[in-house]
């Protein structure tokens, strides 16, 4: 049986689960009622032969808002735009699995199969435009979750977006470990002609057997660095973001993806050390327990090395690139490799002169704007 231990020491259960991230589903932390499988009266061998597989559920999202404002100092945009609540991606790493909790579900298996749909995002974004307020600076698409999950392909909200941002010659960068981008090369390189977009791909390894279980459902490796050149190809300016880097199992790829990444056509590269806030801690140790186990202290250490002996800090300053010597020497090995293949360029600010107020229906008062 898969087990793992909480931040407290208890054990809780994993179900195998087909093609996820995690099998790990304890409920929300604000909830009072917490459900556990309970295999009592199993026996090893009959849990281990029954994976389950569980089908992605799609919620409609009536947001009256889509556009989220950050004060941190760590991050380069102040305005975010998310399509999607939840991700179907999987990455057993992924920062963003807490947030579910504020749903009431959880932030294992939940966050990946039960995705919230914000079907009129690109109408909100217009409206959100059209505030005699707004002073034109560019919108980070997206914040928290990726935009081109697979759910992109059937709702094409994020094109959506896209279409707004043009329309309006807003500045947006993009960031995704999905070569499902390509698809919008039309819409982007039009962007592209005006300055008015950068594509980020992350890229956390090379490694697709590493991918297939640490990332399942993302694009593999070889698939983001094809992506890469396409957008390159098309005019559109790509930076290659190294994220996470996890001290002991895959920052020895770093000069090997950013030589790739030059190659393909990479304009420009940045990283972050892997950082394991709230639920996120219990999940990735599970997922170590289950695919890594012989390097599992030595990443466990690592982290902690780039991270204050703990496996997460959320100070500002520190949480993305670390501190200590583990940390430095990424840093280090990051600056040097990414001199050696060109890849230190400080990108151009994006245009912020062509913005074009978008045409609401005038019969509508504008209030609090």
């Amino acid at each position: 049986m898969n087990s793992r231990s909480n931040q407290t020491g208890e054990s809780h259960p994993a179900t195998r689960v087909v093609g996820r991230g995690t099998g790990w589903n304890k409920s929300g932390r604000f909830e009072s009622i917490q459900l556990e499988p309970d295999f009592e009266h199993l026996d090893e061998s009959q849990i281990e032969a029954s994976p389950a597989k569980v089908a992605t559920q799609y919620f409609i999202d009536h947001a009256q808002s889509v556009v989220s404002e950050n004060d941190s100092p760590d991050l380069k945009f102040r305005f975010s735009i998310n399509p999607y609540r939840g991700c179907a991606h999987g990455c057993s790493y992924c920062y963003a699995r807490p947030y579910h909790e504020f749903l009431g579900l959880s932030a294992g298996l939940d966050f990946e199969s039960k995705i919230f749909v914000k079907p009129d995002a690109p109408q909100l974004f217009q409206k959100w435009l059209a505030r005699r307020s707004w002073k034109c600076e560019p919108v980070n698409l997206s914040g928290i979750t990726d935009p081109y999950q697979p759910a992109e392909r059937k709702f094409e909200i994020t094109r959506g977006i896209l279409q707004v941002a043009l329309d309006c010659q807003q500045p947006l960068f993009v960031i995704t470990k999905n070569a499902m981008i390509t698809r919008d090369v039309d819409l982007l390189s039009e962007l592209a002609e005006q300055d008015l977009v950068r594509a980020i791909i992350s890229i956390t390894t090379l490694d697709q057997n590493l991918t297939r279980t640490m990332e399942p459902r993302t694009s593999a490796p070889d698939a983001r660095l094809a992506t890469v050149g396409q957008l390159a190809e098309h005019g559109i300016d790509v930076l290659v973001n190294i994220a996470p880097i996890i001290p002991g199992l895959t920052d020895s790829e770093v000069p090997e993806i950013l030589r790739r990444a030059a190659a393909a056509g990479a304009k420009a590269a940045s990283y972050t050390i892997l950082r394991l806030p709230g639920a996120v801690e219990p999940i990735f140790l599970q997922w170590l327990d289950e695919y890594q186990p012989l390097k599992r202290a030595k990443i466990e250490a690592g982290i902690k090395s780039a991270r204050g002996d703990r496996l997460s800090d959320s100070r500002f300053f520190e949480r993305m690139k670390g501190s200590g010597v583990i940390a430095e020497h990424i840093r280090q090995t990051v600056k040097t490799f990414a001199r050696k293949y060109g890849l230190d360029t400080q990108l151009s600010p994006l245009d912020v002169t062509r913005f074009v107020p978008p045409e609401l229906d005038r019969r509508q008062r504008r209030l609090f704007d």
